[in-house]
């Protein structure tokens, strides 16, 4: 911190040895600065204060859906696009003959440039009141054209107020009809969809799941149909076989059984192949199978009794003669109702493979299916969106023919005069006092660089540690600067002097 501070005391010392240089140029730039501030020609500020309804058929119509009205910095932004918009800029500059001082088209767009730079909108504390300005060094021009823009915003008021009905409108005409085409595609999109993935949604039977399970209760009916069948034809093998003879002598009870149950048991497979078939194609709910279920029913009862019939009868015949076994047509029958056993034992087995490969697909669909479930319901949810702003604005576009018919009886104010305009007679600019003083400042850092400059140039040795750091040689002394009192008295009069002449500068 000692070394910058000595380092900063040494470039003051040196620019000090250029302070009158410092001076002269201060004072030359100074001199001419305010010169020029002086020659600044005066400007007059022309004012009025209007009060504009920016309540507009916009704002209740396009709230929510276009931009928001109620901030007061968009009012301002929106109000100032309205009033100085090119056409009407255009129509100031002829109305107040600014538009004789051009020549050319590119001039009488800087004429209209400069009027839209220079014209000043701006809110005030009180809602819907503003104030319009507009500055130039003639007072009666500045307020020429605060008058004319204000005539001309009320001449276009009404005109441009049933523009902006009819524009409301026509915007909300074609919002309505866009959205019209957007419902028309989702419905459209909601029906290919269904209609690509109808055996994977839900329906109105309980959907993807009700069906996997549907599927498993018919895997688990048809096996226990085949264990059933599976146990009949084990049967019937063993008594063919002999391995539990119940014939030999002749036809004893069990075989005229068989031989009386032989027509109604080809019945019952029949019936129950066709209730297999319905039940791979329908619910078990299906009016079909309930009815081939009650058949079944039906016969498995005539079956009973028969056998209970029979059986009867055998225990009042008692034993029968003998009889040959190969040639019993009774044994011939039960041959062929063994094979009749295999071949539905074969059937249930294929009808058990097939319905679980079904449930097999339909459990591997379960990802898809949900997958599926989703991207419906995002196509129902923007269907009932777009469903839901369709309304809105069929609402809206109603209540803009309601205002519309309400502001042709009514007379409302939307524009109003509050402070006709009025030029100042006093100069409102520019400001003189804030560009001398910048002027006096320019001119001061102007010196003080000149002078630190050249003291960087033409330098000195004013110590000896400087001496030291620049030579590189030891310094044995130093001997003081003695002063006569002539030099005194002049060094004296030389800073009184620099004083005078700084303070005559500020």
């Amino acid at each position: 911190m000692h070394d910058v501070v000595v380092l900063l005391l040494r470039y003051v010392r040196g620019t000090w040895r250029f302070r009158w240089w410092m001076l002269g140029i201060a004072w030359t730039v100074c001199v001419i600065g305010w010169s020029v501030v002086a020659k600044l020609p005066d400007r007059y500020e022309a004012s009025a204060r209007v009060y504009v309804d920016t309540t507009s058929v916009l704002e209740p119509l396009l709230k929510g859906i276009a931009i928001n009205t109620s901030d007061t910095r968009q009012k301002i932004f929106l109000m100032t696009r309205t009033l100085l918009s090119r056409p009407n800029l255009e129509k100031v500059m002829r109305m107040t003959d600014l538009d004789l001082h051009a020549t050319t088209d590119e001039e009488k767009e800087a004429i209209v440039d400069g009027l839209k730079e220079k014209i000043v909108f701006l809110g005030t504390s009180r809602e819907n009141l503003y104030s319009i300005s507009y500055e130039t060094t003639s007072p009666d021009l500045a307020k020429l054209v605060v008058k004319s823009l204000l005539t001309i915003f009320m001449e276009s008021n009404l005109g441009e107020v049933r523009k902006e009905q009819d524009s409301a409108a026509q915007f909300l005409e074609q919002q309505k009809a866009e959205y019209e085409r957007r419902m028309r595609e989702l419905e459209n999109e909601l029906t290919r969809f269904k209609q690509r993935n109808v055996e994977l949604l839900p329906d109105g039977s309980g959907g993807f799941y009700e069906r996997i399970r549907d599927g498993k209760e018919k895997v688990d009916a048809v096996k226990l149909e085949l264990s059933v069948l599976q146990e009949r034809l084990e049967a019937t093998r063993r008594q063919v076989e002999g391995e539990e003879p119940s014939f030999g002598l002749g036809p004893t009870p069990e075989v005229e059984i068989l031989a009386d149950t032989a027509d109604i048991d080809r019945r019952i497979n029949a019936v129950e192949m066709r209730l297999d078939e319905l039940k791979v194609r329908y619910t078990d709910r299906h009016p079909d199978v309930v009815q081939t279920r009650k058949s079944l029913a039906e016969l498995e009862a005539d079956r009973k009794k028969v056998i209970d019939e029979a059986r009867l009868n055998a225990q009042k015949a008692g034993p029968s003669s003998a009889y040959n076994v190969d040639k019993n047509p009774i044994y011939q029958q039960m041959r062929i109702s063994m094979a009749q056993l295999e071949t539905d034992v074969a059937a249930k087995r294929r009808l058990l493979t097939e319905y679980e490969s079904q449930v097999a697909e339909l459990e591997g669909s379960v990802d898809k299916v949900t997958a599926l479930e989703a991207e419906r319901r995002d196509l129902l949810s923007d269907y009932e969106i777009v469903k839901k702003n369709h309304a809105v604005l069929e609402t809206r576009l109603e209540s803009a023919k309601l205002g519309r018919k309400a502001d042709s009886s009514s007379d409302n104010v939307r524009f109003r005069v509050v402070d006709p305009p009025r030029a100042s007679t006093q100069p409102s600019g520019p400001n003189r006092v804030l560009f001398s003083a910048l002027v006096l400042l320019g001119g001061l850092v102007a010196g003080f660089v000149v002078a630190f400059v050249m003291s960087q140039f033409r330098p000195t040795f004013d110590e000896r540690q400087m001496l030291t750091e620049t030579l590189g040689l030891p310094v044995l002394g130093s001997v003081n600067m003695v002063w006569t009192s002539d030099q005194i008295r002049a060094r004296k009069v030389r800073n009184v002097s620099f004083v005078l002449t700084l303070s005559g500068l500020l």
